[in-house]
Parts: structure tokens; C-alpha cells; sequence
């Protein structure tokens, strides 16, 4: 099993989160997700392995910043969709995906242990 993790390198919890899963032994492959952004699809299916919204990965000042301002609701879902894969900036970080779909925003110990369990 092996997990991903979508990370910027000057972002302190990622690199927490590199450590942490270096110190597991972890088998994890890197994306640097700014200069490889995700599409709408696969952040799409990012965020229903998060069982999340769009905009609840949004980061507010980044997404601010990169002009988005979306009504926060599912009609404006692939609105969201698009505008964060255009503007990677604005999506939280790390997100870490399991081989076995386990996904989470790994920004507390507990998420980062939890797919780092099932990695």
C-alpha cells in the first residue's frame, strides 16, 4: 500500500506531514501540487473521498485572493470545482490519499495517523 500526498515544499504541515510519514516508513509518492495542479475531475473525487464541499477545502484568503466568490452551494459545486484546479493556491494542504481511498486534509496528528494506518 502507498499513499499520496498533494503538498506545497515552503508549507510548514506538509512538511510536517512528510516527516511524519518518513518516520512511519511510509511508502508515499510526492505531488507538488502547484506545479502539477489537479484537474476539476480529480479534485472532484479528492473532495467525495473527503466527504467534503468544494469550498470546504478552500483556503479563505488564498481563494479571496484569486478572485473566487461563490455561493456555497451544490449548484455552484463545478463552478468550485474549476475555479480551485485553476487557482491550486486556494486548496488546503496536504492532502494525503491512502492506496485504499482513506483520504484527509493533514493538517492535525490524528488525520496524518489516520492514513497513515491504512497507507
Amino acid at each position: 500500500m502507498s499513499i499520496e500526498i498533494w503538498l506545497n515544499p515552503a508549507c510548514t504541515k506538509c512538511r510536517t506531514a512528510v516527516a511524519e510519514l518518513d518516520a512511519a516508513g511510509a511508502d508515499y509518492t510526492v505531488r507538488r501540487y502547484l506545479d502539477d495542479p489537479p484537474t476539476a475531475a480529480e479534485l472532484g473525487e479528492v473532495v467525495a473521498r473527503l466527504g467534503l464541499e468544494p469550498w470546504d477545502v478552500a483556503r479563505p484568503k488564498e481563494a479571496r485572493e484569486a478572485g473566487i466568490d461563490l455561493p456555497r452551494e451544490p449548484s455552484a459545486r463545478q463552478a468550485w470545482l474549476e475555479a480551485l484546479a485553476a487557482a491550486p493556491r486556494a486548496i488546503q494542504r496536504p492532502i494525503l490519499t491512502a492506496s485504499d481511498g482513506t483520504t484527509v486534509v493533514g493538517r492535525d496528528p490524528e488525520s496524518l495517523d489516520r492514513v497513515i494506518r491504512q497507507g
